[in-house]
């Protein structure tokens, strides 16, 4: 019996890179897959159809997670269909930008998304995990939360918001429901893709002590890893598959 046989989940920025490694090795372990996109109908009927055509069962819902009626309407809509057993909030934005020119619009445009969009989604989840007695969620971070880099203060304060937001629900809402994450180091997603980076910026992210990008599919172990059983004991626990970027305890 697959590990998450029988378990729904709902994974968020799901249609791309990080997001959508995670909703293939959830389904590939057994659970039923809500794919959440923000108007990309094409790349998440295809992810369904993927998973479908390995024999597992995955529907795609629409939200802008940033925009409280629509995180709303897509639990009401999840909630419909029966329980809701996984949370993992994965999407999210990004900003280079000198301090010193990031605009409030600009400040409160990543923190809606990054941090906001979180908090609202694991509001809704835990109305309802808390009810039924049981329940995990897992929280996308970012080394950059623990590490902090210039031009990138509002991403950064986003990325520690959810560490922080991360380990005091887990407090929280222990032991019937598990919360933890994962603080990715650099991964080669379209995000931050090789393509699209100078030789510098290549050589930066990857003077890491596993000289390399990670690849999506090693963060979505990691997810995977939390979600399952095996990892009963695990609460408040922020696991760092970064290659070596922070080693913080």
């Amino acid at each position: 019996m697959k590990p998450l046989e029988g378990q729904t989940a709902l994974v968020t920025g799901a249609t791309q890179g990080i997001g959508r490694a995670i909703a293939l090795a959830l389904a590939e372990a057994g659970a039923q897959v809500w794919i959440n996109h923000l108007d990309q109908p094409q790349a998440a009927t295809a992810l369904v159809a993927r998973i479908a055509s390995t024999g597992g069962r995955a529907y795609a819902v629409q939200a802008d997670v940033a925009v409280p009626e629509q995180v709303a309407e897509m639990f009401a809509r999840v909630l419909a269909e029966g329980e809701l057993d996984i949370l993992v909030n994965n999407a999210g934005i990004i900003l280079e930008k000198p301090f010193l020119d990031t605009s409030e619009d600009d400040w409160a445009t990543l923190l809606g998304v990054d941090l906001h969009a979180v908090y609202r989604c694991c509001r809704h989840a835990l109305t309802h995990m808390q009810a039924r007695g049981s329940g995990s969620i897992v929280n996308i971070a970012s080394e950059l939360g623990q590490l902090g880099r210039e031009r990138y203060a509002a991403y950064c304060a986003a990325k520690a918001g959810v560490i922080g937001l991360t380990k005091a629900l887990a407090r929280e809402f222990a032991p019937h429901i598990r919360i933890n994450g994962v603080a990715p180091g650099p991964v080669d997603t379209p995000m931050v893709s090789v393509e699209h980076m100078s030789e510098a910026m290549i050589a930066r992210e990857t003077a890491i002590p596993a000289g390399r990008l990670g690849q999506p599919e090693e963060i979505a172990a990691a997810v995977l890893f939390l979600v399952s059983p095996g990892a009963s004991f695990f609460h408040g626990q922020m696991l760092g598959a970064n290659g070596g970027a922070w080693m913080g305890a």
